[in-house]
């Protein structure tokens, strides 16, 4: 009975070392709440800050003001923990050109996955659209997040966060 008993104890107590070993391990290994916020601000100024040129450089033409929400799904490092570590971000990224129309619903967008390195200057690089757009996004994203860049945004916040700067600064502009 005693030797019965101490075994299911020590088996208790292994399973939920085992167990604990497994969440710290998982939380460890993604990136944090705080974190994503913090890339998701730092590309949508990058994104938004952009000249024309800039814009043109990654396909996009236009004279009007841009505004984007962006949601990460990837770093590089993968493990990096602070915004400091973070050399690339991987993120949706959905952008508006005021000017056309005063209304999100109608105006010209962009969208899809990208690679934002942090660095001064920032370098962004978005994945030429048209045939083969598939292969160039596997060519820009490494292959961890491949999955992940092809899914829609998780959270609509970010969008809805764009769609208010969109209606403001179309306001503003007339």
């Amino acid at each position: 009975m005693i030797k019965t008993r101490r075994g299911r104890i020590a088996a208790i107590v292994t399973l939920a070392g085992v167990v604990l070993a497994g969440v710290t391990f998982l939380v460890a290994r993604q990136p944090s709440s705080k974190l994503d916020e913090e890339l998701a601000a730092q590309v949508t100024l990058i994104l938004e800050q952009a000249s024309p040129g800039e814009h043109h450089a990654h396909g996009h033409s236009f004279d009007s003001r841009v505004v984007c929400a962006v949601e990460p799904f990837g770093t590089e490092p993968p493990d990096a923990t602070s915004l400091v570590q973070v050399r690339w971000v991987y993120a949706r990224h959905m952008c508006a050109v005021t000017g056309e129309s005063p209304d999100w619903a109608e105006s010209v967008r962009a969208s899809g996955p990208i690679a934002v390195k942090i660095d001064i200057p920032p370098e962004v690089r978005v994945p030429k659209a048209g045939p083969g757009y598939p292969d160039r996004v596997r060519q820009l994203i490494p292959a961890r997040y491949h999955k992940l860049a092809f899914e829609d945004f998780q959270d609509d916040s970010a969008i809805e966060a764009a769609r208010e700067r969109f209606a403001l600064v179309s306001s503003t502009a007339k």
